[in-house]
């Protein structure tokens, strides 16, 4: 068994290990683009929290629905880390993900409608 191990040649036109330091490289611009684009949807969401005319319903389902935006980047950015650092990725992380687009949906749905009743 160890002699197959030694014996192995590499047979792809680029070796591995820089196709793995690309990838790494990639994973941290990601990671690094995913976390300015969080911080900016965070102080976008404070200021439009801030300026919506009635606070009630339609400031608030705002924002609800931009801070479970900003929970779904984060994960994204989770799961990016975990992939950069374990080599794997977490597929639980991606249900989560589900999970909270299904609710910021029904809220979209919800601020349509009770936002024209309110109009």
């Amino acid at each position: 068994m160890a002699e197959k191990d030694k014996e192995r040649v590499e047979t792809s036109i680029l070796p591995i290990k820089y196709v793995d330091l690309v990838e790494d490289v990639f994973h941290a611009v990601l990671a690094i683009a995913l976390l300015a684009i969080g911080v900016g949807a965070f102080f976008f969401s404070i200021k439009r929290l801030i300026e919506t005319a009635p606070f009630f319903p339609n400031g608030m389902i705002q924002g609800v629905n931009d801070i479970l935006f900003i929970v779904i980047i984060l994960e994204i950015l989770r799961t990016v880390i975990s992939r950069f650092t374990d080599g794997v990725y977490q597929l639980d992380k991606f249900l989560i993900i589900g999970v909270i687009a299904a609710v910021r949906h029904i809220l979209t749905v919800g601020d349509i409608v009770f936002g024209q009743a309110y109009r």
